[in-house]
């Protein structure tokens, strides 16, 4: 997990813990209350054993030049075509944002490649050609 992803993680988990659960403890009586407070604790749950057994990556050292997990990297499309992607755990995984989980496809692909360098990547209409054009870190 990135530096970035465990700080969310624990903000979260507090904002759970001490804003969302209190209401729903205090209403031991009513049924929603108590469907809502047993789905609550279940992520709860979820979050502080991802909490315990995350793994904080930090960047590597300067130069930013090959694709290591927590990296930006901008990449060329053959048609010219250029997206970004940032290479987070499976937990920081947030497709609108452009951040894939370290096990996707496209970040496997990418994943060691260099600046400038060509990797293929395996898409259903077959095989892609992306040139890595940057990689930056946080």
């Amino acid at each position: 997990m990135t530096t970035r992803g465990a700080d969310h993680l624990r903000t979260e988990l507090a904002r759970l813990l001490e804003v969302e659960r209190p209401p729903l403890v205090a209403q031991p009586d009513d049924p929603d209350a108590k469907r809502e407070l047993q789905a609550l604790d279940q992520h709860i749950f979820y979050l502080q054993a991802s909490q315990r057994t995350a793994e904080i990556v930090s960047p590597p050292p300067p130069p930013h030049d090959t694709v290591c997990f927590g990296a930006t990297v901008t990449v060329r499309e053959t048609g010219g075509a250029e997206s970004v992607y940032r290479i987070v755990g499976v937990d920081e995984t947030d497709f609108e944002r452009g951040w894939v989980s370290w096990l996707s496809p496209i970040a496997r692909a990418l994943l060691n490649a260099k600046v400038g360098q060509q990797v293929a990547f395996a898409t259903p209409r077959g095989l892609a050609a992306l040139e890595v054009t940057a990689v930056t870190y946080e």
